[in-house]
């Protein structure tokens, strides 16, 4: 009877546990999809623009493909690259 009584009260904590779990990423997955991605697509743009611009000053600093890095490519990364609803690079 103990033995029923354990086997039956075992899965009730792991589907409470998974509950909340499995709401957090649709959320995530919803706000980085509605949200955060067209404000990354926008700094990739807003980027590219102010990277031409700057790309004299640029080249004269040995340092176009440093400021190339941070202006274009690491937002369109964030902005293509990842998985939807990550939180991590």
């Amino acid at each position: 009877m103990a033995a029923l009584a354990i086997w039956i009260s075992q899965p009730l904590p792991s589907f409470a546990a998974q509950a909340p779990a499995q709401r957090a990423p649709a959320l995530y997955m919803a706000a980085d999809a509605l949200v955060a991605r067209p404000l990354l697509l926008a700094m990739t743009m807003v980027g590219a623009v102010v990277y031409v611009g700057s790309l004299p000053f640029s080249l004269i600093g040995g340092n176009a493909g440093q400021a190339a890095e941070v202006l274009v490519a690491g937002p369109a990364r964030m902005t293509f690259a990842r998985c939807l609803g990550c939180t991590h690079n």
